[in-house]
């Protein structure tokens, strides 16, 4: 009956005419079974001085509270909210107040609507007056005792959603700050090889490189960024690693006009690029021809890693990276989207018993329209 802070007037509103309702029933209930009294007479009673009291409570409630932060405010000691928990001792004063005022009003609406005429706590003696109020007192006091453990309750659950998230978003970004090194390493690893084979090719690796980290930078600080960008990062480092394998590396990528403002989290696709090739294409004698492709359905987007070489193999013995770029993916996924996202891999060609080609999907929900 005793909201600590209205979520919306109307929601506000229908919540306290059903606890008023729901607490003008189990008193009357109780008063019929104890006093053997007409019910639709007593719920009726029941039911005004009820209503009366939560009106007269909850005016008090948050006029004296508002007038309490507005007295904080000035010696700038205020709660965030207005509404805040005022503390038990203004608590009382309202619960006292209201109640009073409430039991009366009510009785006399009581009065007008059934001819009968209960008396008010204005015309009646003392004693009476403060057994009625003890005895009414005491939904007030389990109302508010009801609401202020489930507002704490709230509070609490939000506070640790808050921390879990917190959590969340550290953990991606070491997840991030891993992934950026290890395809550095890869790459450093790759031109050391070229270096003795081809120095000219292995100057423009290394302006292709340059390029790129200067690319890329930007690009890793951010939370989310467009899919058009993901895929540009893609293009870049294609570019670098045809440089090394030449005409043996070939990649296509298909981005629809509808999809390119998409946000991702960035560097998704950049472990499962790498893994294509060192695993699939590299291995392959005549290389091959990777592809990245984007489609959206049934409010999914799906991520397509494909290449046409040497093919998944589930008893492929661990690389010594320890399958880094596939475990890093699926951990990142379940850090920013929980069970919503998945990582899937499969054989392209199922009817050759080897090669075949493999393909890479992430699974993502797409983002609610603006």
């Amino acid at each position: 009956m005793i909201a600590l802070a209205p979520p919306g007037p109307l929601r506000w509103l229908l919540r306290q005419l059903l606890h008023v309702l729901v607490l003008a029933l189990l008193i009357a209930g109780a008063l019929v079974a104890v006093f053997g009294q007409s019910f639709g007479v007593t719920f009726l009673y029941c039911l005004c001085i009820s209503f009366f009291c939560a009106v007269c409570i909850n005016l008090l409630r948050y006029g004296l509270g508002w007038i309490r932060w507005q007295l904080l405010h000035r010696l700038g000691r205020a709660p965030a909210q207005p509404f805040d928990w005022p503390g038990w001792p203004l608590m009382v004063l309202c619960l006292v107040l209201g109640t009073g005022i409430g039991y009366s009003l009510g009785v006399e609406v009581g009065n007008m609507i059934t001819g009968l005429q209960e008396k008010s706590l204005l015309s009646s003696p003392l004693r009476r007056v403060l057994s009625v109020m003890v005895i009414a007192l005491i939904p007030g006091f389990g109302a508010t005792l009801f609401f202020l453990s489930r507002s704490r309750i709230a509070a609490a659950e939000a506070h640790a959603e808050t921390l879990r998230r917190q959590a969340a978003e550290t953990q991606l970004r070491l997840l991030e700050s891993q992934l950026e090194p290890h395809m550095l390493f890869n790459t450093l690893a790759n031109l050391r090889v070229l270096i003795g084979l081809d120095a000219e090719r292995a100057q423009a690796m290394l302006d292709h490189l340059i390029a790129f980290l200067r690319a890329t930078l930007s690009a890793s600080r951010v939370e989310r960024h467009p899919l058009k960008d993901e895929f540009a990062r893609l293009a870049d480092y294609l570019a670098l690693m045809q440089v090394r394998m030449g005409a043996r590396l070939r990649f296509e990528f298909e981005l629809p006009e509808t999809l390119r403002e998409l946000p991702v989290p960035p560097l998704l696709l950049q472990p499962l690029v790498e893994n294509a090739i060192k695993h699939g294409l590299e291995p392959h004698v005549g290389g091959g021809t990777l592809r990245v492709a984007a489609t959206a359905a049934d409010g999914q987007l799906w991520l397509d890693v494909e290449d046409d070489g040497a093919g998944f193999d589930p008893a492929r013995p661990a690389t010594p990276d320890g399958g880094f770029g596939t475990v890093q993916v699926r951990e990142r996924l379940a850090v920013a989207f929980g069970p919503r996202a998945a990582l899937e891999l499969s054989r392209l060609d199922l009817s050759r018993p080897t090669g075949g080609g493999t393909r890479a999907r992430i699974r993502l929900p797409l983002p609610a329209p603006a």
